[in-house]
């Protein structure tokens, strides 16, 4: 009887500490029909390389995933072996939206903040690729080349200085949390910005192992332009065009 009671407690003892767990539950929704039926990923970095987290299938346009949070950290939603967007596992009720004009992430504080973030740093990149269309347009209306550079070389480098202050900026604002190693090794592109960064940085920013290996091979190669992201050192975000691509059935498209 007191052996049956010891067993009682201790499957009571158990419960609550599993109730007791933070957990992370994220519903996705998707109105692109290419992607029934699929199976989705969750990729975490463990050991510098991508592991699954989780895994579902997408169901008439919904898909599901649900587990008991460990730490808090950025993944990678892929679809087979393809990375579509960066996401952050934590606590709270997290909505993924997938259509044809967007995918987007929304629902807990890390990600409302990830993604409002990615929104500016995509108006400026399409800023940047407005000056491609002008640039013809101007040379379509009759200016002269020379001067349609030095005028759009002017606009770039602003908008350029606009980028740069938005990634340091981030980074220096949320060196408390995970969003701020992702974005440093996601978006940092020159050996000026890293260095400011990382003088401003505390210790714990600094030695984070994906922080530390970027700044080392940034500083043992003096580069000018970070080098494509790796995607076995850490889940990266690719295009909307990449991905209208894929959901559209072109595997091989890069």
């Amino acid at each position: 009887m007191v052996k049956m009671k010891n067993l009682t407690y201790l499957f009571l003892l158990m419960a609550l500490m599993v109730s007791c767990s933070e957990s992370y539950v994220i519903q996705g929704t998707s109105s692109v029909s290419r992607l029934d039926g699929s199976k989705l990923y969750l990729k975490v970095v463990k050991d510098k390389k991508l592991s699954n987290l989780d895994s579902c299938e997408v169901v008439h346009g919904k898909f599901h995933f649900s587990g008991v949070l460990d730490t808090v950290q950025v993944a990678s939603l892929f679809m087979d072996d393809q990375s579509l967007m960066p996401l952050v596992v934590e606590k709270g009720d997290i909505s993924i939206t997938i259509d044809n004009g967007q995918q987007k992430v929304s629902g807990s504080p890390l990600n409302d903040l990830l993604y409002d973030f990615l929104d500016q740093h995509t108006q400026l990149q399409n800023q940047m690729v407005e000056l491609d269309h002008r640039y013809s347009q101007m040379l379509l209306d009759g200016v002269d080349e020379d001067e349609i550079e030095r005028i759009l070389n002017a606009e770039a480098a602003v908008i350029a200085q606009k980028e740069d202050s938005l990634v340091s900026g981030f980074v220096e604002e949320n060196f408390d949390n995970v969003l701020a190693p992702f974005v440093f090794v996601q978006m940092a592109t020159s050996v000026p910005q890293v260095e400011h960064i990382m003088s401003k940085a505390p210790d714990a920013f600094k030695n984070h192992p994906l922080v530390a290996e970027f700044y080392k091979s940034v500083t043992e190669s003096e580069m000018i332009e970070k080098p494509e992201p790796r995607e076995a050192t850490l889940p990266s975000e690719i295009d909307d065009a990449t991905i209208q691509d894929i959901l559209n059935g072109n595997e091989n498209a890069n």
